[in-house]
């Protein structure tokens, strides 16, 4: 029997369909697993147990009968609670949705299921996915596998944190300005962010307007390389109910040849260099590349200094529904007055998303300059499609440190006025898919990574990226926590 904690979901299918392992046992040791680390870090926030034994013996009943198996038969899983799954909660964090309950299944959900797969739970997020730490009022605060004192990351923090305790072989989540990649990141996994429109958004919340609507994306976080690419396969494809979505036609990862890959590394932003360890970490990716005949050019991209205002920017014009009023579930909120009654303790709201809805009525204020930034945006993804080329991939940091400790991002915002996720975000307005890749751990025993982008379109050449550097430096190192 394969190490049903530490082995990819791939391979559990595999040993699920011949015999080797039943389903109930796959899920049992998960199950386990989520009820021993669970305790520490805070990952999952609803539990469907019981239910998920249910499936488990239905999937085993399958594969005595003879069935017709689908690709994740039987493989447990974990979802972002801002995904409906029927059953579960669907808050995103949020005070005022404390009692909804989900009547149905977000499209991502629904096509998990029929590949098979067995949601275990949902798992936490910041309020109303609009923030780095997943930290809300309604299930409290996420702590990272590898030190609890410092962050899992957001939105999608808690999958990030259970997948990277070897409690669940792959999550779902989504990512509009980093929510897949920084979790994974800190967490140590892999995560990846489609090509903006491969993959619906329908039935999460909150949901995206207009061309926001390609800047937002879901896709997997998956303790093992070799998982992401059946999953991107499965959620991928137009479901008539995202206006967003388009139909990509898919590549094959086995047919990329990485001997004559022209990869751009790029060691910064232009404005927090890269913590010593991280950069070389990315070195060593590049150097690694090279071996294999990669052409590697070292570049730094003058325009990726202007990265937070594009981001911001181009979502401020896709005009969706303002953060106020989302923080009050269709009733706009005084943020201000929140913030007050944060500070009293007192308060619905966690700060961060009180400061996000006065930073957004301030920028109201001022007149619209918007439009030259979102060229700016089109200009830079251009440029670098076109540095790119056809097959080519960029290497770029995640974040410019390791995971660092609660409420440090907060402080770098707000006193230091750093936006630190530019790094993650930038790439969301540029629609690029983009695979978070684990690269071994510092000396304080914290995850290093970065990010393998490419060309829209060209999601297959990322995840192949992915499993060759897996290979090479060993990808998720479980964690001390970890089962």
């Amino acid at each position: 029997m394969p190490d049903l904690l530490r082995t990819s979901a791939v391979q559990l299918a595999a040993a699920i369909r011949d015999g080797t392992a039943t389903s109930r046992q796959v899920v049992d040791a998960h199950i386990s697993a989520i009820e021993r680390v669970n305790p520490t870090i805070n990952a999952v926030v609803a539990e469907r147990f019981a239910a998920a034994r249910v499936e488990a013996d239905a999937a085993d009943e399958a594969v005595r009968t003879g069935a017709e198996l689908p690709p994740l038969h039987g493989v447990p899983c974990t979802i972002k609670e801002s995904f409906r799954l029927e059953g579960m909660p669907n808050t995103s964090g949020l005070v005022r949705r404390r009692d909804v309950v989900s009547d149905g299944d977000a499209t991502a959900v629904a096509r998990l299921k029929a590949a098979g797969a067995i949601p275990l739970g949902v798992t936490n997020v910041s309020e109303l996915c609009m923030w780095m730490e997943s930290d809300n009022l309604v299930y409290g605060r996420s702590n990272n596998p590898y030190d609890p004192k410092r962050t899992v990351g957001g939105s999608s923090g808690g999958e990030g944190a259970i997948v990277g305790a070897g409690a669940s072989p792959f999550g779902l989540g989504a990512d509009v300005g980093g929510s897949i990649r920084m979790p994974a990141f800190f967490n140590g996994v892999f995560g990846h962010k489609p090509t903006g429109g491969l993959v619906p958004g329908t039935g999460q919340h909150p949901f995206a307007h207009g061309e926001a609507l390609r800047y937002l994306t879901t896709g997997p976080l998956c303790r093992r390389a070799e998982d992401l690419w059946p999953i991107v396969k499965v959620l991928a494809g137009p479901d008539g109910e995202d206006e967003g979505c388009l139909d990509w036609e898919l590549g094959d990862p086995d047919a990329v040849d990485l001997s004559g890959l022209k990869v751009l590394d790029i060691p910064t932003n232009g404005i927090t260099r890269p913590w010593r360890e991280l950069r070389e970490a990315q070195v060593r990716a590049a150097d690694h590349l090279r071996r294999l005949g990669a052409d590697v050019q070292t570049v730094e991209i003058p325009a990726m200094k202007q990265g937070f205002p594009i981001w911001a920017a181009s979502l401020g014009a896709a005009n969706g529904v303002p953060f106020a009023e989302l923080m009050g579930d269709g009733e706009r909120v005084n943020a201000a007055r929140e913030l007050a009654r944060w500070a009293a303790r007192r308060g619905d709201h966690t700060p961060m998303a009180s400061i996000l809805a006065i930073a957004e009525d301030l920028l109201a204020l001022v007149p619209d300059n918007s439009g030259p930034f979102v060229d700016k945006g089109l200009a830079l993804r251009a440029e670098l499609e076109d540095r790119m080329g056809d097959d080519g991939i960029l290497l770029y940091p995640p974040y410019y440190r390791s995971a660092p400790r609660h409420a440090w991002p907060l402080v770098r915002q707000v006193v230091f006025v750093r936006f630190d996720y530019q790094y993650t975000a930038l790439l969301n307005i540029l629609q690029l898919p983009v695979t978070q890749v684990p690269l071994g751990l510092d000396r304080r025993g914290l995850p290093l990574g970065v990010q393998v982008g490419s060309r829209r379109g060209n999601d297959h050449v990322t995840v192949a990226v992915a499993r060759e550097l897996e290979r090479a430096f060993g990808g998720w190192h479980p964690p001390a926590i970890a089962p």
